[in-house]
């Protein structure tokens, strides 16, 4: 089973740390880089974690702010992400070859029967 992954969205920590309070403070320095944002998309991209995201805008956000990617973006490991153990549908544990294997029925036998 994968793992799956998640993301805390630094982006407002990392504009305090630059002396940027306001969401506003954003808007020009990506108008210089080609990218024209509204001030509600530049709010939405700062207070909330977005779920998609234009390399164009990641990439001046890192050079506006001078830093990487790792200080925007942390990777998680989401909640809930447990590896199970593979089980049998009648109990046991499967085994740890792919597919079927050992997981196959045994063929029916039929017993004492009278035939006429």
């Amino acid at each position: 089973m994968a793992a799956k992954l998640d993301y805390h969205w630094h982006l407002r920590k990392v504009m305090a740390d630059r002396g940027m309070f306001s969401t506003t403070d954003l808007i020009s320095p990506l108008a210089e880089r080609g990218i024209s944002l509204s001030s509600s998309q530049v709010y939405r991209l700062v207070v909330e974690r977005p779920e998609r995201l234009s390399l164009k805008i990641l990439m001046a956000l890192l050079d506006i702010l001078d830093c990487a990617m790792d200080d925007l973006i942390e990777p998680i490991a989401a909640a809930g992400a447990v590896k199970k153990s593979k089980k049998a549908a009648v109990g046991g544990s499967a085994p740890d070859t792919e597919g079927v294997g050992g997981l196959r029925p045994k063929r029916a036998r039929i017993r004492g029967v009278d035939r006429p």
